[in-house]
């Protein structure tokens, strides 16, 4: 059963047991329907605590009922029922109650939580709003401004600054059902609360709307759902209950079936499958209680950063004592900054930086389990860093690169125990980016790629395993993204308008403004090494920029100039002077907004189904991710593969045709061609 209820004397217990999250499903709101009449018709019951057992309150909407009609009760009826049933409910919140499950607490008169409990709305982050009166009663409950916020962030909000804020009614210590029955047996002495449906939204000052839609719209950016979202708080504010009520559902149900919603969910369930591979069945991780981190430059000190906010003690290992130094000052600069930020308090940043140990002798990680290899990108070095790691450490213990383009089976060519050792491309800043490519060498052992996921989990990342190619999965597709930004330049467009036409698509960067940002020798490096192993990689006027000593924002000038102390990206009559020697000869056209997007995203595709094809990548979906979380596609379209067979497979190739007809791209491989018949991307086996 998936609702039990028991007795307290004149307290009614409704347990909720629907593992693993008690997620909404048709059985569980039909069994509370019963319980609310049951327990209505019960005259030894003066009231009801709603609590649920598992790790959690309930999480929200049944995710295996999404894309499918809705059966009744439906949610919204639900609700209703709980927030009039004539003996009053109170809410006993463990874990997470989100969406749909807080809008059940919504219903409820009171809302009780333990200290570790988190409540909110994120139906934004899967492109609706709440469809169960979540926008109508919450600012009922906490005003209109609160209400706005957590409706078009979709961002949690912890127990204890929940109470703070009104959302809840008590923070129970100890054991949470009897606190909630001692709490509903108080309440009962006094006057009850009206039911928030009876409430009025406090008012606000009249600029409150149009300023709070400004500053959604720029945070938004292209996404539909948020400002639907604030304008069903503006209903709420503004209209009569039933009627505001009507105003969200509609608007839910034009959001479910929009193609933002069918991308975010696409990116959800991606996201949900992520950390747990068909591939890794049957493979236990190794234990991690430890790690250590080769060095402390940025991405050094942002992956044992990363490993602290885990918990994990680190063990920092510098060439000498005064690079020891500086790798320990960078975390400290870490932790500052997260405090400036708010992300920890001090007290945290201390305890943080205690869990480090800097040292310069590879000794002190005899026992370490996990060592991470964060130096400079040279073959050799990496070699004979893992030379003395492969002499030191335990036998069982994990040993990782953080290469970005190096092959690691060069890199463990001449180690010892080569089973041990694994590939985890991080990304910068890596405490903070989400994405750990996962790169299994040739000889890797299944439990130590097991091992690579179980840290992603541990380090909150979202965890894709790539095959061994010349920048993985994600650089790979970065490499044609910015040959195709400069066939762009060649062919009559500028850095402006590009960057323009990308960020008008959804990326938070144009290509150019990003290479600035980044720095233009790092590619200039990797171009050198590619030259060398007889490749032609191709950057016309990226490396006349390196050649004039342009290499983005720290030397004053790169795509574009700045002045000393200025971010801001200027055009640059040099980089006009250069494109146009280079483009001597070539075509010029006419570039909208529409047909620059295709010449760099629709490449990036066919990149990405070779990338399928030689099963560099296991999943579209994976690329999805890799895309999403480490580059900044737009979430909301799904990511590059999502995007292409939503606008259309068959469409796609056609316009790549048209594109390498006038020498602006490759053909179709043949994967995308053969995946345009079925409109889906058809994965070798």
């Amino acid at each position: 059963m998936t609702v039990t209820i028991t007795h307290n004397g004149e307290i009614a217990v409704v347990t909720v047991d629907n593992p693993p999250v008690n997620a909404l499903s048709q059985d569980l709101r039909q069994s509370l329907w019963d319980a609310a009449e049951t327990l209505d018709n019960d005259p030894s019951v003066r009231a009801v605590v709603l609590i649920c057992a598992g790790r959690t309150f309930i999480a929200g909407a049944d995710v295996n009922e999404f894309g499918k009609p809705p059966m009744p009760p439906h949610l919204p009826d639900l609700v209703k029922r709980i927030e009039r049933a004539t003996k009053p409910w109170i809410a006993a919140i463990h874990g997470s109650a989100l969406g749909g499950g807080f809008e059940i607490a919504l219903g409820c008169r009171f809302r009780v939580a333990v200290a570790s409990a988190s409540v909110g709305l994120p139906e934004v982050r899967l492109g609706i709003v709440p469809g169960a009166g979540g926008t109508v009663r919450l600012p009922r409950l906490v005003g209109p401004a609160l209400a706005a916020d957590m409706v078009t962030t979709g961002t949690p909000v912890a127990a204890p600054k929940a109470r703070s804020q009104g959302l809840i009614d008590a923070i129970v210590d100890g054991d949470l059902e009897k606190g909630a029955i001692d709490f509903a047996l108080a309440a009962l002495a006094h006057s009850l609360p009206l039911a928030l449906s009876d409430r009025a939204v406090p008012a606000v000052d009249t600029a409150f709307w149009d300023k709070t839609a400004k500053s959604v719209a720029t945070r938004a950016k292209r996404e539909e759902a948020p400002l639907r979202a604030l304008a069903c708080v503006k209903s709420a504010a503004e209209a009569d209950f039933e009627t505001a009520l009507a105003f969200e559902r509609e608007t839910f149900l034009q959001l479910r079936g929009s193609d933002q919603a069918a991308a975010l969910r696409h990116v959800f369930f991606a996201e949900r499958a992520a950390p747990r591979p068909p591939e890794l069945s049957g493979a236990s991780p190794r234990p991690i209680r430890s790690a250590a981190v080769i060095g402390g430059g940025t991405m050094g000190a942002g992956i044992a950063a990363s490993l602290r906010d885990a918990g994990l003690p680190v063990t920092l290992v510098e060439r000498d004592q005064a690079a020891v130094e500086r790798g320990l000052a960078n975390l400290q600069a870490i932790f500052d900054g997260a405090v400036k930020r708010g992300r920890i308090d001090p007290e945290t940043a201390v305890a943080r930086m205690a869990g480090i140990a800097g040292t310069t002798d590879y000794v002190r990680l005899a026992d370490t389990d996990l060592v991470i290899e964060a130096v400079f990108e040279d073959l050799d070095v990496k070699r004979a860093v893992f030379a003395q790691l492969a002499a030191i450490c335990r036998p069982d213990a994990v040993l990782a690169t953080n290469t970005s383009y190096l092959d690691p089976d060069h890199i463990a060519a001449f180690m010892t125990g080569r089973e041990r050792f694994i590939g985890l491309h991080f990304f910068s800043p890596a405490n903070i980016m989400k994405l750990l490519e996962i790169v299994p060498a040739a000889s890797t052992a299944p439990d130590v790629l097991a091992t690579g996921f179980a840290l992603a989990r541990m380090l909150g990342k979202i965890p894709v395993r790539a095959g061994i190619c010349d920048g993985f999965i994600g650089n790979r597709i970065l490499k044609v993204t910015r040959a195709q930004a400069e066939r762009l330049l060649l062919s009559g467009a500028t850095p402006q308008a590009v960057d323009a036409a990308m960020r008008a698509f959804g990326l938070p960067m144009g290509p150019f403004e990003a290479q600035d940002l980044g720095g233009l020798d790092i590619a200039a490096f990797q171009r050198k090494a590619a030259r060398a192993r007889g490749e032609t990689p191709f950057a016309p006027i990226a490396d006349r920029l390196c050649e004039e000593g342009r290499f983005g924002q720290k030397s004053g000038g790169g795509w574009y100039d700045y002045a000393k102390g200025d971010r801001t990206p200027l055009p640059s009559a040099t980089v006009t002077r250069l494109i146009a020697a280079a483009a001597d000869g070539t075509l010029q056209r006419d570039w909208d907004e529409a047909g620059i997007v295709d010449c760099i995203v629709l490449p990036m595709v066919n990149e990405a189904a070779k990338i399928l094809e030689d099963r560099t990548a296991l999943r579209a979906s994976d690329i999805d991710l890799v895309k999403i979380h480490g580059y900044g596609f737009p979430r909301w379209r799904g990511g590059p593969m999502h995007y292409a067979q939503a606008r259309g497979l068959c469409e796609v190739v056609a316009t790549l045709d048209r594109l390498a007809e006038d020498g602006l791209a490759e053909h179709p491989c043949d994967l995308l061609r053969q995946s345009a018949t079925s409109g889906t991307f058809e994965v070798p086996r």
